[in-house]
């Protein structure tokens, strides 16, 4: 924990109290008797020694010195430049502000210290928690002094909690509110009536130092669940609050709260001698609060106030500060994150063994629970059960058989059954054994039994992982535990990413899932290997941060681990390749035009049988819902569910052509039929308005609705005719917009649905024989949901007629909202890249852009592209986090496809050009606050 006061070198450089003191008397010397004290002055003398003292200390943690990111020394320090301050404050009211010649009894008053500044861990900006005591019932007097001396304080803009109380009322409240009786056990003399002080410790331990203690620890316990809960309950997501999250400083404030309630320490290093933990996990204790309470000390200095998220904007900036610097194929702020998680995990592998144990020892057993303990064998296969835990029956079980720690997670799922803490330290202690088990067939066959268990895969992967089994019986794996991404997609680190996939994956197999995947949990139960599709979702990013391509490298991991695990050669290739193109599903529905022929027919190329499909669909949607909370929507389920579809009939010996003028005949027979009260003149006119491409391209009841649509336009001489339909089923809203074709029409629709807050996620461009354009798109609001809502919808269709008018300056309306964009994401950048493939489509040049996903993204990228003369005819918009991927089937001003190498370079420069110009124009990431 943070070091003694005496341990600070050189503390009058921080603070020199008696000089301080010497400077305020001074400004009372001439003050008549009952005069009140100038308060600016006092302020501007106590601000400046403030200002001074967090500037040395911030000097000392920053810049090359023995003190340089020391966060414990950081805490140390400003805990006593605040014990300063407020005893120089105290004694000024005291003696100067209300002072008393002959001060009765009942006038004490003692300042006490609580919280985590009673600890003398005081973080640069955190709160100040202070406890006034008086001997009973408050005098004038003490009430000056506090209230002084409270406004002194806020007035230095420091935050202040605070009561005065007399022990009695102390005690009692700490009785009634187990927050009250943390703050006590951490309260520290600070100033004033030390008499006072004495009378609280000595009433505290009285009360509460008796017993069990057991209503203190369940109440402790109680508040950290709720907490996890509320900040997530997972220690691997991708910002991280470095105090309250799990795994975080507060959780090892809990384990000193119970530690020194129960055993009476006051550090982490007299545990040993009591037998609670190892020396080994009391250095992890110490490295772990070392690393994280330096980590919230950057924070603090960075934000200029009391943050504790380690948000994304900060983690590149302290991973620099920390020395953290990029090597080839590993990026600095990565393992920097990565070390942060793997600290978290310590702490949750210390509090579970303490807590768990203490909880364990002090669990009271009703009567009812005893008796059927005592019904119950008390072993279960080579294991000896201790309630509902699982433990070993001697200290060298694994030494004597190692395969025992496999087998025991083993038992432990088949039965319901949680692991004894007392064993899971065993297996710390005895981790290295697990080395040996790599090629044993029976520790193979146990784990395959686990991953493929129909008893909650998803919590013994995740136990083996916590117990550090996993990463060392599959090495592989360990080189992806807590292995992170720094970008906005991916939510968790790899590891967690993979055990919830698992989790996902058994939840449609068993049917929980089956409302929102109908379609996988329809086709898992025709997979004909249940272990290939098991071990494909373990190890579908198993090479992630290696460098190069990481579904390559991770289908070669596939080929070596798969007869390991005992499956067979053409089991191993199958796993190896859906690891090699598990992309490749999600890739095709998102970014390519499925109404293309060419696109399915290259797919199902990929493919070549109905059991790879089914495999990688269950895959790509496990891989999707695993990403994090967000990213899965009806839209991707819909595109998604539509490639299976159409690729399942061509694997299955079917066509998608079938005759092109044939379906068209019949297509144009159907919404014929759709279309009562028209008459045959009205339809043949109708029909001859689309070309071949435009009635290929939608279902027949978008057909029929953009038919009235246009039949309505024409009728009536509308300049502009818009209709929107919302699809909950798939999550977006279609906008269908019949008006004149002109050039650039595209990117001024874009531009005026960004403006909106509309993201386009699909798009049909279509000009009819008439010379009007038919453009459908399908838009999203910003979190993935329907873009709806009346008042929406109106401010839409009135930005699309500006737009389409020249009203609407597009650019300058993006500059004016460039200020409520988050900016927390704009420390990332994307670099931009255009691929460009004639190979994809028969019928268009297939244009890809990657860049950095802004509001005005798509239009910029759009208007580009009509300045090149080419003619866009579907768009297809996804985005990965902070990276857009959008993808452009065109052709150029003859209808044709782009093929001329020169033409080619030309589009490819002037996009790039275009993107650079657009990034360029946003403000560089502001410097944090200093």
């Amino acid at each position: 924990m943070a070091q003694p006061y005496d341990e600070i070198p050189d503390r009058r450089a921080i603070v020199r109290r008696r000089t301080l003191e010497a400077a305020l008397a001074r400004l009372v010397e001439d003050l008549p008797d009952g005069g009140e004290p100038p308060r600016p002055p006092v302020l501007a003398l106590l601000r400046d020694a403030l200002t001074k003292g967090r500037a040395e200390i911030r000097r000392r943690f920053e810049e090359p010195g023995l003190l340089k990111n020391d966060g414990p020394a950081v805490l140390a320090a400003t805990s006593y430049l605040m014990d300063q301050i407020i005893r120089v404050l105290f004694d000024f009211a005291d003696q100067h502000a209300y002072p008393a010649a002959n001060p009765s009894a009942a006038e004490r008053l003692g300042v006490v210290a609580t919280g985590g500044y009673g600890r003398g861990e005081l973080a640069p900006l955190s709160d100040i928690d202070l406890l006034f005591l008086r001997p009973y019932k408050q005098t004038p007097r003490g009430e000056q002094i506090v209230e002084f001396m409270l406004y002194l304080l806020w007035d230095l803009g420091l935050k202040v909690g605070h009561a005065t109380r007399t022990v009695d009322e102390s005690l009692r409240y700490a009785e009634r509110d187990q927050t009250i009786r943390t703050a006590l056990l951490e309260a520290r003399y600070l100033w004033g009536d030390r008499d006072l002080f004495d009378e609280l410790q000595r009433g505290f331990a009285q009360k509460f130092y008796t017993g069990d203690g057991r209503d203190f620890v369940d109440a402790k316990l109680a508040e950290r669940d709720q907490r996890h809960q509320r900040m997530g309950d997972s220690r691997y997501v991708v910002e991280p609050n470095v105090k309250e999250g799990k795994g975080g400083l507060r959780d090892l404030h809990l384990l000193f709260w119970i530690a020194k309630y129960l055993y009476r320490v006051s550090e982490p290093g007299e545990l040993v001698a009591k037998g609670v933990l190892t020396r080994e996990e009391a250095r992890h204790f110490e490295r772990a609060e070392r690393f994280l309470s330096t980590v919230r000390c950057h924070i603090h200095y960075l934000t200029g106030r009391a943050d504790d998220r380690l948000s994304f904007d900060l983690q590149r900036e302290i991973a620099t500060r920390l020395g953290y610097q990029d090597r080839p194929g590993s990026r600095g702020v990565e393992r920097f994150t990565k070390h942060y998680y793997l600290h978290a995990k310590t702490v949750g592998d210390l509090t579970r063994i303490f807590v768990a144990a203490l909880e364990d020892s002090r669990r009271r057993k009703p009567k009812l629970a005893a008796l059927w303990e005592s019904l119950r064998p008390r072993e279960l296969e080579g294991f000896r059960l201790d309630g509902e835990r699982l433990a070993v029956t001697a200290p060298d079980s694994f030494a004597k058989d190692p395969v025992a720690i496999l087998r025991l997670f083993h038992v432990a799922q088949e039965n319901d059954l949680d692991i004894h803490p007392a064993t899971l330290r065993l297996i710390t202690q005895n981790i290295r054994l697990v080395d040996r088990l790599r090629n044993d067939p029976e520790a193979n066959r146990l784990f395959m039994e686990m991953l493929t268990s129909r008893h909650d895969p998803e919590t013994t992967l995740r136990r083996l992982n916590e117990a550090g089994v996993f990463g060392r019986f599959v090495p592989d794996f360990g080189r992806v535990v807590a292995q992170t991404q720094h970008d906005m997609y991916h939510t968790y680190t790899v590891d967690e990413h993979t055990i919830r996939a698992i989790g996902i994956l058994s939840k449609i197999e068993s049917g929980v899932l089956k409302e929102d995947h109908p379609l996988s949990a329809d086709v898992v139960h025709k997979i004909l290997s249940r272990p290939v599709l098991y071990l494909a979702v373990l190890l579908h990013d198993i090479a992630k941060g290696r460098g190069g391509d990481h579904s390559i490298l991770g289908a070669d991991v596939a080929m070596q681990l798969g007869p390991r695990l005992g499956l067979s050669a053409a089991e191993t290739e199958t796993v190896a390749w859906l690891v090699r193109y598990h992309l490749a599903m999600s890739a095709t529905s998102f970014q390519r035009d499925l109404m293309d022929p060419k696109t399915i027919e290259t797919f199902a190329a990929l493919i070549q049988s109905p059991e790879r499909l089914r495999l990688l669909l269950v895959l790509t949607v496990c891989d999707i819902r695993a990403v994090g909370p967000n990213v899965w929507n009806n839209w991707k389920a819909a595109l998604l569910r539509q490639l299976y579809s159409a690729t399942e009939q061509v694997l299955s010996g079917g066509t998608l052509s079938g005759g092109r003028a044939e379906r068209i005949k019949h297509i144009q027979a159907e919404v014929a039929k759709r279309l009562p009260g028209w008459s045959d003149a009205d339809k043949e006119a109708h029909f001859a308005r689309g070309y071949a491409s435009y009635w290929l391209s939608f279902p027949i009841e978008t057909l029929v609705r953009q038919a009235e649509l246009v039949r309505g336009a024409e009728r009536g001489k509308q300049p502009l005719a818009i209709e929107h339909r919302v699809d909950e089923e798939r999550s977006v809203t279609e906008v269908t917009i019949y008006t004149l074709d002109t050039h650039g029409l595209f990117a001024r629709l874009a531009g005026a649905m960004a403006i909106s807050g509309a993201n386009i996620v699909d798009a049909k461009i279509f000009t009819l024989a008439n010379g009007m354009a038919l453009d459908t798109f399908w838009i999203q609001d910003l979190e993935g949901k329907p873009f709806d809502g009346p008042q929406r919808l109106a401010r839409l269709a009135a930005r699309v007629e500006l737009a389409l008018s020249n009203r609407l300056d597009i650019q300058r309306e993006l500059d004016s909202q460039r200020g409520s964009w988050p900016k927390r994401d704009r420390v990332f950048t994307v670099e931009p890249r255009v691929l460009i493939d004639n190979n994809a489509s028969d019928a268009f040049t297939v244009i890809e852009v990657n860049g950095r996903d802004r509001p005005g993204f798509l239009h910029v990228v759009t208007r580009a592209l009509t300045r090149l003369n080419l003619q866009i005819a579907t768009a297809h918009v996804t985005t990965y986090g902070e990276r857009a991927v959008d993808v452009f089937y065109v052709k150029d001003l003859f209808g044709l496809k782009v093929v001329h190498p020169d033409k080619l370079k030309q589009i490819s420069a002037a996009l790039e050009s275009a993107i650079r110009d657009f990034d360029s124009r946003f403000d560089p990431v502001a410097k944090a606050a200093e």
